[in-house]
């Protein structure tokens, strides 16, 4: 009996039962497996293309079915429009609010852009960075609220295009989620678009600022700008306003208002000196004012410890501060009040300056502020936002913040970039993480487009560690590009895609680099960049062929069906690697432009043969040659055909029999397949001094007729006996004396065919060299010998085997004629069986 139970166990019953292990609280279930989070996938609508953003395949793009396509958009609501203004503008940093600076000394530049702007024509604001020219812009865009019917319209101009900044402009006045037009449509709705359209950070002009005007007639553009961006071209029929620094009262007004209080006689003529060598930019007066301020601070801390102790719980900054105290904090020196960024970062926090290195490291683009405390490591730094801005380090550009002009070169020359690729890697690791996080969507991943870009960029060419960098700026590219599509900032999505596409090459990952071709061929098809679009989709389909990537192909064939009927030209392209490919059969082999060197003698049927020719062969005196001497068109074309089929051993045996069969159709004792011997050339014979071989006896099997008669009677005086020489000298490498013709060959006249061979040829002897090919055209005139024949001299390529051609008979260069009832194309030198004439 077991101890821990009181029943018994005979019969296989416990005493008690054991209770059921109680479910693990809902608090620790993360401790169990995670289920795969599902890709992200958006579907939208561009131009007249349904596009399936997929973030793991590629995307696939198809014909907008009609019922997809949606309706024609209409204008926001007051309370929508309300909250795209309120997403375009820069996020409040954290703690206490900033008192608003006033606007100084600005008052005949504000009244001329209003006045401007009412009569519907487009300015230019025109200043330096740190001019205090984003500031008047807020002032102006409030004093023109209603004067256009679709009000005000702020957009920024930071690294967009002039087609990014149309489409911005139709999705701030549209409700069109998730909907990209073509052009033609886009044109159409923004030109009733009627609004005071307030553009900052201008970065182009001439042609493509003429573009943008044009597309956006019922507009009236406040653009700002600094002095190196391109001027608009002089029918654009826009006005520049010049913005220029404050006097000395007004940068003395504003050093007050930054510091909060009077300024005293030293401070005056300290911030004096200061406006002349600023020029009097306002953003040098915050910046100064920070300094003081930090001052202050520093005096009231010496005092705060004298007066209340080290252990006392009092802020230096709350303790009151009287001038007066002779505390020894010396102002700042000119050079340092001139470039106060490594002075003002060095009173900072920890966080802060940790800040200030990312910003550096990433070409001065600020992370958000809900970044830092994953970046820095501590779970306040959000507050160090707060900071920058209070000091005049960071300036607002649309939606989030950038380093204040200056400032990025003064904290280079501190040493704020000494440890900027970890910094690099971070930010790209981070983001990274943070992109393909699917509680994130992609509207936050484009307003943060600057800064990851800026991460992707810098990362590429790091060098130092090249099994991680690629590899995480791969990750950080197929992350964020999907995000970028999804979020209709495609000129971030291009960006994106080729430094992955850079990245992907210097891991030498190709499945990536697939990836990302076949994504920059979507892209350029939605652009209506189709050579583009065929390049790039081709690409990615042979390197994805080489993967045997079979799904990748058949969507990168898709997309590509769709660019070839867009512009109209056919795909031509070879079958990959991840395709079957059907199997090569011998007998379907195509013949070379100029055939394959003969192994056999292609014997010529009869008249009364059972070869067929496909096709309809008109009948014609003499066959087409080409400039070669190949006799051309439908019947040297099947000569050739049937020559290439003879390089085959099986298929020379079956030819042959087919045509042994047909030559000896008729009996004839005489025919050549029993008279061709190894050695066929003719030659006398030693008992009646007559030729081997034997002349045509009449018209019986010849196929065509005979072109031309012989002249010589021969040694007993009589034509058409049997000693009468052959029509035509054959060509031999060594020719009988005998073999002379007595007159010269007419040039006019086509050349009869060799003499008949006396020894059947073997089927079975190995094929000769490739270079032992017949002569096309014979290279030399014949030449009157010394007793007055025409003697031919034999052609033969040098180091080349010497062979006779006799019984495959020479070619001839004359023009050939054949009788209309032949049926297949005839060599002049070729034998058949029943010794045609040609």
């Amino acid at each position: 009996m077991d101890p821990n139970h009181t029943g018994p166990e005979e019969y296989g019953h416990g005493g008690d039962t054991p209770r059921q292990r109680p479910p693990r609280e809902s608090l620790t279930s993360d401790l169990g497996q995670h289920t795969p989070v599902p890709a992200r996938t958006v579907q939208l609508v561009s131009g007249d293309f349904l596009l399936t953003v997929n973030p793991v395949d590629g995307s696939e793009i198809e014909p907008c079915p009609p019922a997809e396509r949606p309706a024609r958009p209409g204008r926001l609501t007051e309370s929508e429009r309300a909250e795209v203004e309120r997403a375009a503008a820069p996020s409040l940093p954290p703690g206490p609010a900033q008192p608003a600076l006033p606007l100084l000394a600005r008052q005949d530049e504000r009244e001329s852009l209003v006045r401007l702007l009412a009569r519907g024509r487009s300015v230019r604001l025109v200043g330096p960075g740190g001019s205090g020219r984003t500031r008047l812009l807020d002032v102006v865009a409030e004093d023109c609220a209603d004067l256009a019917p679709d009000g005000v319209v702020r957009l920024n101009g930071h690294r967009r295009t002039a087609d990014d900044l149309v489409h911005d402009l139709f999705h701030a006045v549209f409700d069109a989620p998730l909907h990209r037009p073509d052009r033609d449509e886009l044109l159409e709705s923004v030109r009733e678009i009627g609004a005071v359209v307030v553009l900052d950070d201008l970065e182009f002009g001439g042609a493509a600022l003429d573009e943008l005007l044009d597309a956006t007639p019922e507009c009236a553009f406040l653009f700002a700008a600094t002095p190196d961006v391109a001027d608009p071209s002089a029918d654009a029929g826009v006005e520049d306003v010049e913005l220029s620094g404050l006097d000395r009262a007004a940068g003395l007004d504003l050093l007050g208002h930054a510091v909060g209080r009077t300024l005293t006689d030293e401070e005056a003529t300290w911030a004096g000196d200061l406006w002349f060598e600023s020029e009097g930019l306002p953003l040098r007066f915050v910046q100064a004012g920070a300094l003081l301020r930090q001052r202050d601070r520093l005096r009231a801390g010496t005092s705060a410890v004298d007066e209340f102790g080290v252990f006392e719980d009092v802020r230096p900054d709350e303790a009151p501060y009287d001038p007066a105290d002779g505390d020894e904090v010396p102002l700042p020196s000119l050079g340092e009040a001139a470039a106060p960024a490594p002075l003002l970062a060095s009173r900072l926090s920890a966080s802060a300056r940790a800040t200030l290195r990312f910003a550096v490291a990433l070409g001065g683009e600020v992370p958000h502020q809900a970044h830092l405390p994953a970046l820095v490591g501590d779970t306040h730094a959000d507050a160090a936002l707060g900071e920058l801005v209070s000091c005049g380090l960071v300036s607002p550009v649309g939606a989030r913040y950038r380093l204040a002009a200056g400032v990025p070169a003064q904290l280079e020359a501190a040493g704020y970039t000494d440890d900027a690729d970890a910094r690099i890697r971070e930010a790209a690791q981070h983001y990274a993480w943070w992109t393909g996080h699917p509680s994130v969507t992609p509207e936050r991943v484009c307003a943060e487009s600057d800064a990851i870009l800026a991460a992707l960029t810098a990362l590429s060419p790091l060098a130092a560690d090249p099994a991680d960098e690629p590899s995480t700026a791969v990750r950080l590219a197929r992350t964020a590009a999907p995000a970028f599509a999804a979020g209709l900032h495609w000129s971030a999505w291009e960006r994106a895609l080729r430094a992955g596409a850079e990245a992907a090459r210097l891991a030498g990952d190709v499945g990536e680099q697939a990836y990302f071709h076949h994504e920059l061929g979507i892209h350029a098809l939605c652009a209506g960049q189709l050579d583009r679009a065929r390049a790039e989709l081709e690409a990615s389909i042979g390197l994805r062929g080489a993967l045997a990537d079979k799904r990748g192909t058949v969507a990168g064939r898709r997309a590509l069906a769709l660019v070839a009927d867009r512009s109209g030209v056919p795909l031509a392209i070879a079958p990959t690697a991840a395709e079957e490919v059907p199997e090569a059969h011998v007998e379907e082999s195509a013949s070379p432009p100029r055939g394959v060197p003969m192994a056999f003698p292609d014997l010529q049927p009869p008249a009364d043969t059972g070869l067929v020719v496909s096709g309809v062969v008109p009948a014609a005196t003499v066959p087409q040659r080409t400039k070669d001497g190949v006799p051309g068109g439908l019947k040297g074309l099947a000569k050739r055909n049937l020559v290439a089929a003879g390089a085959g051993a099986l298929l020379v045996a079956v030819l042959g029999t087919v045509v042994t069969l047909g030559a000896t159709s008729g009996n004839d004792p005489a025919s050549p397949s029993e008279n061709v011997g190894v050695n066929p050339s003719a030659s006398q014979g030693l008992d009646d001094g007559s030729l081997d071989a034997d002349p045509a006896a009449g018209n019986k099997g010849d196929t065509g007729k005979a072109t031309s008669r012989p002249t010589d009677p021969g040694p007993d005086g009589t034509l058409g006996t049997a000693d009468d020489p052959a029509p035509t000298a054959t060509e031999s490498d060594e020719p009988s004396q005998d073999e002379t013709r007595t007159e010269e060959p007419d040039e006019t006249k086509p050349t009869p065919s060799g003499t008949r061979p006396t020894k059947p040829t073997d089927s079975s002897s190995p094929t000769p060299d490739p270079t032992e090919t017949e002569t096309e055209e014979p290279t030399e005139e014949p030449t009157e010998s010394e007793s007055g024949s025409a003697t031919e001299s034999p052609t033969t390529t040098p180091g080349e085997p010497t062979t006779s051609d006799s019984a495959s008979g020479p070619a001839s260069s004359a023009p050939i004629e054949t009788s209309a009832s032949a049926d297949q194309s005839t060599d002049p030198g070729t034998p058949d069986g029943d010794e045609t004439m040609i």
